[in-house]
């Protein structure tokens, strides 16, 4: 019993950090819509979308490395949709 106790552990924390993961992704949607709409980037810093963008390729191969595909495809949804906020950053300042 406290095998299958366990097998549903490892599902749920495997679901719960996927979900996660998706979440993480989705958080720089209203970011990207927001920037776009307004055609401004006034107060937001090209050096933390910069360093999200540094930090998500890394945990990207990492995820690689590892195999822990579910971190890895993650993080790549993270590093697209931050992506398009730095390039929205970098291409309303550039506008001025």
């Amino acid at each position: 019993m406290l095998y299958e106790v366990g097998e549903w552990l490892e599902f749920f924390v495997e679901f719960v950090f996927g979900l996660g993961m998706f979440i993480n992704a989705v958080l720089f949607v209203p970011q990207a819509l927001h920037v776009y709409r307004a055609k401004n980037a006034e107060g937001l810093s090209l050096t933390t979308f910069a360093g999200f963008n540094v930090v998500q390729i890394f945990t990207i191969l990492h995820g690689y490395i590892h195999r822990d595909y579910i971190l890895m495809v993650g993080f790549v949804l993270s590093f697209i949709l931050s992506g398009i906020v730095t390039f929205l950053i970098i291409f309303y300042r550039c506008q001025k």
